[in-house]
């Protein structure tokens, strides 16, 4: 029997990738997970996140030149299971993995995450390491022509009892270092092929049984994208998270196309499965790009990027430094009504979109509260409008509205909402008075 309920509603928190890259210490994780528990917690951010490569000694050192060192030495244990730095790491010395540092997190109140890359480690495979409770070892069960195309560190598991029993004691051993979530790469969409005896969907299942044995309540949330719709019932069954894109950035050409991907993946959000639209690289980020600045987006970008993952309801992992946050950047993260839609009892769906204009709707199937969102798309400021019958929720047309972001007052007017929207901006509202029994 499979179960997918880890996550009741999309997780929140925040990833360390968009400020620090590969070269995230112990340290960063924890001041930022000091500054969550102080000022996002009480909005509904839990998950601190340990992004890629926390096992390579040199991770980060030679940005000028390479994302990842190709074969880089490792840390790993007799089991072929990798480790963290100790160096970066220094907790995790003596054995102890990554269960102070998860230790740290949860006594804030937090969760613990964890990035990992698909398959066994190539220097395993390459010295035949032993695995656990097999005989087996590791170059036994790795796929030498199934390989990530952009970081050398890992070969593909074949779907076999020994493959199984490889995951099964990775996971375990994260379950036991106290991780409650694994991103996991180079799975969602392999970019080499999805057929075949190279293809990674194996790879999916095999890690959602793991988890499923240990017990322990693990959110699995794959990347990258984009991932295919047509094998949604594949994340839908065996991961809590899925990413729609690649690596998403503080570029407008990349967030106009994710209203794309919402209208494709709308009603593939449930309880517990989240198609994802990638983390929110707002306020400092890029400091291990060799960059450390403030978001490209402009203000209005930003809140119309927010705006589309909680309408949407997509989780809301921050990329951003917590500790830099300014006062502008914090109201985006803690807009209550906003963050609303996110309720388990809430539903997003787009009304209507073009190349210029996007509408959204979300509306709460429990309590009865609506929100509308105008999005101008184009370069130009424009006035938009959607009326009561096109959002079909039962509005009386002459309901009271307020702006989340202004918080002005406003209403329909003969059942039509109208609106000035900055190019590349938002509206969104809450109606203030909704009918308890909507339309289906």
């Amino acid at each position: 029997m499979y179960k997918n309920d880890f996550a009741l509603t999309p997780p929140m928190g925040w990833n360390s990738f968009d400020y620090y890259d590969a070269a995230v210490t112990e340290a960063d994780i924890k001041k930022n997970a000091d500054y969550m528990a102080e000022h996002l917690k009480q909005y509904g951010y839990e998950y601190v996140v340990v992004d890629i490569a926390w096992y390579a000694h040199n991770s980060g050192a030679d940005r000028e030149h390479f994302e990842y060192i190709p074969f880089d030495t490792v840390e790993i244990d007799e089991y072929s299971r990798l480790l963290p730095d100790p160096k970066r790491f220094p907790s995790s010395q003596g054995g102890n993995g990554f269960k102070p540092l998860a230790d740290y997190v949860h006594g804030k109140g937090l969760k613990f995450g964890i990035h990992i890359m698909r398959g066994v480690p190539r220097i395993a495979a390459a010295e035949h390491m032993k695995l656990m409770n097999t005989t087996a070892t590791a170059n036994q069960i790795a796929h030498p022509s199934s390989i990530c195309l952009w970081n050398s560190d890992m070969y593909g598991v074949r779907d076999s009892e020994a493959g199984q029993c490889y995951y099964d004691s990775v996971i375990q051993q994260y379950a036991d270092w106290g991780v409650d979530f694994i991103k996991c790469d180079d799975i969602c969409d392999s970019r080499i092929r999805h057929e075949g005896e190279e293809s990674t969907w194996h790879e999916i299942r095999m890690i959602h049984e793991a988890i499923m044995k240990t017990g322990r309540p693990i959110v699995l949330s794959l990347s990258p994208g984009a991932a295919l719709i047509e094998k949604s019932w594949i994340y839908g069954r065996y991961a809590n998270m899925w990413r729609m894109t690649d690596d998403f950035w503080d570029n407008y050409e990349l967030l106009k196309p994710m209203f794309r991907r919402c209208e494709m993946w709308q009603d593939h959000v449930k309880t517990g499965c989240y198609p994802d639209c990638d983390m929110l690289p707002i306020g400092r980020i890029g400091k291990h790009f060799n960059q450390d600045r403030d978001t490209r987006f402009t203000y209005d970008e930003s809140k119309m990027m927010m705006t589309l993952w909680c309408m949407f309801r997509a989780p809301l992992m921050m990329g951003g430094e917590l500790t830099l946050l300014d006062e502008k950047t914090t109201a985006l993260l803690t807009n209550d009504e906003l963050l609303a839609c996110l309720r388990g009892t809430a539903k997003g769906t787009q009304v209507y979109r073009d190349e210029k204009k996007a509408c959204w709707k979300n509306v709460d199937e429990v309590t009865g509260e609506v929100r509308i969102a105008l999005f101008n798309l184009a370069d130009e400021d424009a006035v938009l409008s959607v009326t009561a019958e096109e959002l079909n929720c039962g509005l009386k047309g002459n309901d009271a509205l307020t702006e989340l972001w202004t918080g002005e007052e406003s209403a329909f007017d003969n059942g039509v909402l109208t609106a000035s929207v900055p190019h590349h901006g938002v509206c969104v509202y809450k109606v203030s008075t909704w009918e308890t029994n909507l339309q289906e």
